[in-house]
């Protein structure tokens, strides 16, 4: 991508990438972050020790090359913040993309440069990742559509891993009917797939996270769904979201650790200050809070398998606020970030799929979200594309 004003791509060597001549997805473009692996390019995950070690892959990982195969074009690899390990789509080391939708303002992480790519038209859809938040969070702050799949139903070949037990690949575009037609490349059919009048549940408690200018574009929405979509029920995810909250930040940080331990421990990289922090306090967890950690998310994946049946939909807020400026030191940012990791551990802690639908807030972009039970992806990108159509809304960028 020569002309990129948004920062969303990678200033990689131009390699020729081929697609097939026809197919599903023929005339379309797309584009890849830089911790999934096609040939001919490094993968770089956000770090400038990891590109160097990277080297030029020889192999496209499965993921992509499906898409080739059904006829989109590749356009290149797309920013990430380092290790893939934030929400922020802040990189001390190759600097922040542009956010289209809302500039001035962060784009969300860790797939930062894809959801700006897609926000800015600058490709039809793109890939990202999604470990507790990494997709959702730049979907909402860009303001396109997103899916975080059923886990382990996308092949993670040629992935590069985060925390393995969570790591997920997903994909933004600017409409549902897109988001659909990639997942029909990608998924097949449903195994699990929803009914046609699908029932909406809201727990209170998760709204309650919201900041004032969240509030009102989120609440405004909840009755339009009720009123054009037929109710909400009210419903309870969890006893406790902080629980929840802990669980995924010990499961998450200590898979974080050992994935990366012998990286770390050989060439000690220059990391920002913050993820240097996660890394240290994943390798200082102990046993039993780990134990305790896999219990509960046992228990929280069953109670949730139970709360949503084969025909239920959690409506959640997917982030906690529009996105904060870009002069936003991380320090402040701390209780910004609690609430949000509170919003993402319904998905990542069970593995079910969520879809961020893109909203108008006075003070910019915010999500609205879908979370159906395991392998009901397809019909939920359906019925998110039926929610969107109830709330006049669509992509809020480009």
């Amino acid at each position: 991508m020569r002309d990129d004003p948004y920062r969303a791509f990678l200033p990689y060597p131009e390699v020729s990438v081929p697609s097939a001549a026809s197919g599903p997805l023929a005339g379309m473009t797309f584009a890849v972050k830089d911790v999934i692996d096609v040939a001919g390019y490094p993968t770089g995950c956000g770090n400038p020790l990891k590109l160097a070690a990277s080297g030029v892959r020889t192999v496209t990982a499965p993921v992509v090359q499906r898409l080739l195969d059904a006829g989109a074009r590749f356009v290149g690899k797309t920013q990430t913040d380092e290790f893939a390990y934030s929400v922020l789509g802040r990189n001390i080391h190759f600097g922040s993309p542009v956010n289209p939708a809302a500039p001035g303002r962060m784009s969300g992480g860790s797939s930062s440069g894809s959801a700006v790519a897609v926000a800015a038209g600058q490709v039809d859809f793109a890939l990202g990742t999604d470990t507790a938040g990494s997709m959702r969070a730049p979907a909402s702050y860009c303001g396109v559509f997103a899916i975080r799949p059923s886990w382990g139903r996308v092949d993670s070949t040629g992935v590069e891993p985060l925390s393995p037990s969570f790591d997920t690949v997903g994909w933004f575009a600017r409409s549902a009917e897109t988001l659909g037609l990639v997942a029909e490349t990608l998924l097949g059919e449903d195994p699990a797939p929803l009914p046609g009048a699908a029932r909406f549940l809201a727990d209170r408690a998760c709204f309650a996270l919201l900041g004032e200018d969240a509030a009102a574009a989120l609440d405004g929405a909840l009755r339009k769904i009720g009123a054009r979509l037929g109710g909400l029920d009210p419903a309870s995810v969890a006893p406790n979201l902080d629980n929840l909250c802990w669980a995924l930040r010990h499961l998450q940080t200590r898979e974080a650790w050992e994935t990366h331990r012998a990286f770390i421990e050989r060439h000690a990289p220059l990391l920002n200050p913050t993820l240097a922090n996660r890394f240290a306090t994943g390798k200082d967890l102990t046993d039993t809070q780990l134990a305790e950690a896999r219990s509960l998310a046992a228990r929280f994946r069953n109670h949730l398998a139970r709360l949503l049946g084969e025909g239920s939909v959690l409506v959640l807020p997917t982030m906690p606020s529009p996105p904060p400026f870009l002069a936003e030191v991380e320090a402040s940012l701390e209780d910004f970030r609690n609430r949000t990791l509170r919003l993402m551990c319904p998905s990542s802690l069970s593995g079910f799929p969520q879809v961020s639908i893109p909203l108008h807030g006075d003070s910019g972009p915010v999500g609205l979200s879908l979370l159906g039970p395991a392998g009901s992806d397809r019909s939920l990108i359906q019925l998110a594309g039926r929610v969107a159509e109830a709330l006049g809304e669509r992509c809020c960028a480009a």
